[in-house]
């Protein structure tokens, strides 16, 4: 469904300083074909926020994926770059989603996923415009994660499965802040693996290679084309920004899996990252279709250290705290720094209680705990993002938008909070009619 909702109730009072938009991702299929959720076709919610009112507005980025499908009236494709048999050669083999993230970035609102190249979405109409490929000097996958240098602008990216499906090319680069690209390079990980997010500091890059591993031969024989291998190991390959592809330096660890990361930065001659850790890769099975152990899939806040004046290989990984927990965010004008406030959503640690996310915690820049709140039972949360009181406020100072399921009313609320308080529960909510699908990741664009 896609809908205009020019005038919204609200519950409390939203802030005055909140005016902007946020932008929501997810995926919401457009056909049903029963294949895994990572695969349905992006939608996009757009809450826009002013002088304390609130308006909505939602709509399917028209990939070249939802234009076949829409024009034969049925599902061509079932994920993960395959068509299904009956599939007619004029669909073509663009299966892009561009379901996970919406990010603002030289004076584009890019609409990204992990497999295609960004698609450019106008601001305000949610109108998909296309692939964004920046003068053809991008070409092939890009990361739902990229990530923006507060200072300077400068956004980072990467890509796996450069070389073409399931390989174990990955390509990385920058994009300066008017929207050139200034860096283009590429590297062969130490195998085909899913790489959802990676790290950024002020001077290096870290990408994690964990066994959520690719394999083209399992996809042909109808086996799961993505599946846990922990033995491969983990690894991450630092390098510096700026550097190419051949000063990589790759450090080991156990198998583990992580899809996202807080914050990381330097401490002298270490690099420390702050990342949600699982200990067996949830969402995916083993090669052989068996599931991963549900308690083990859990992921927590854990601290990765990186000595690079050690001479070792190994990294160590340290629990910050024993709650289940995904989508951790922080004040991105910390991005790349050490930082002092981050949240995330959490699972209710009540016993018998579902394992959705239905809660929110703020930990400090040692991940230790300062506040919870937890939502009615049943109801749910998606990713928190924090939009600073001012430009010049001290870091932590602001609000937090989530997006809240009401499983009772089977519609769904954005929920404002105190960024520093948010055990007190919302200041505003700004309910809907309708549910909005379970989605990824989202941000805040401010009004010019």
């Amino acid at each position: 469904m896609e809908c205009d909702a020019p005038f919204l109730k609200i519950v409390g009072a939203l802030p005055r300083e909140l005016n902007g938009t946020l932008y929501r991702n997810g995926p919401n299929p457009q056909f049903d074909t029963g294949s895994h959720w990572f695969v349905g076709d992006g939608m996009l919610h757009a809450f826009h926020l002013e002088n304390g009112r609130a308006s909505y507005r939602n709509r399917w980025v028209r990939t070249p994926k939802f234009l076949a499908e829409h024009d034969a009236g049925r599902a061509l494709f079932k994920g993960f770059g395959q068509k299904l048999a009956d599939a007619p050669a004029s669909a073509g083999n663009d299966t892009g989603a561009a379901n996970t993230n919406i990010v603002s970035h030289g004076g584009r609102l890019l609409a990204l996923e992990e497999g295609h190249p960004p698609t450019e979405i106008e601001p305000g109409t949610l109108r998909t415009l296309g692939y964004q490929t920046y003068d053809d000097r991008l070409r092939g996958p890009f990361t739902a994660h990229p990530k923006i240098d507060p200072a300077s602008g400068e956004m980072n990216f990467f890509g796996y499965n450069a070389g073409g499906a399931f390989s174990p090319a990955i390509s990385f680069g920058a994009i300066d802040a008017a929207g050139l690209v200034t860096r283009f390079d590429r590297f062969d990980a130490p195998y085909a693996s899913m790489v959802h997010d990676f790290i950024v500091t002020d001077r290096h890059l870290l990408f994690p290679i964990l066994p959520i591993t690719g394999s083209l031969d399992r996809a042909r024989a109808g086996r799961p084309p993505y599946a846990w291998e922990p033995d491969k190991g983990a690894y991450v390959g630092v390098l510096k920004r700026g550097s190419g592809a051949a000063d990589l330096r790759w450090f080991r660890g156990e198998a583990c899996y992580v899809f996202h990361v807080m914050n990381a930065w330097e401490d002298g001659d270490r690099i420390i990252a702050d990342v949600m850790q699982a200990e067996q890769a949830p969402l995916f099975t083993h090669p052989d279709g068996t599931p991963t152990d549900a308690a083990k899939s859990a992921a927590r806040l854990c601290r990765w250290t990186f000595d690079l004046a050690a001479r070792t290989d190994r990294f160590t990984r340290t629990y910050l705290d024993d709650v289940t927990g995904e989508f951790p965010r922080i004040d991105e004008r910390r991005a790349g720094r050490i930082s002092d406030h981050g949240w995330y959503a959490c699972a209710n640690p009540a016993p018998g209680a579902s394992r959705a996310l239905s809660g929110l915690v703020h930990v400090d820049g040692q991940g230790a705990r300062c506040a919870q709140y937890m939502l009615p039972l049943g109801d749910e949360i998606s990713e928190p993002v924090f939009v600073a009181r001012s430009d010049d406020a001290v870091e932590g100072d602001g609000w937090l938008l989530a997006v809240v399921w009401r499983a009772r009313e089977n519609r769904s609320d954005l929920a404002v909070f105190n960024a520093g308080d948010i055990a007190a529960g919302p200041v505003a909510l700004v309910q809907l009619a309708h549910r909005v699908p379970a989605g990824f990741h989202g941000n805040w664009v401010g009004s010019a």
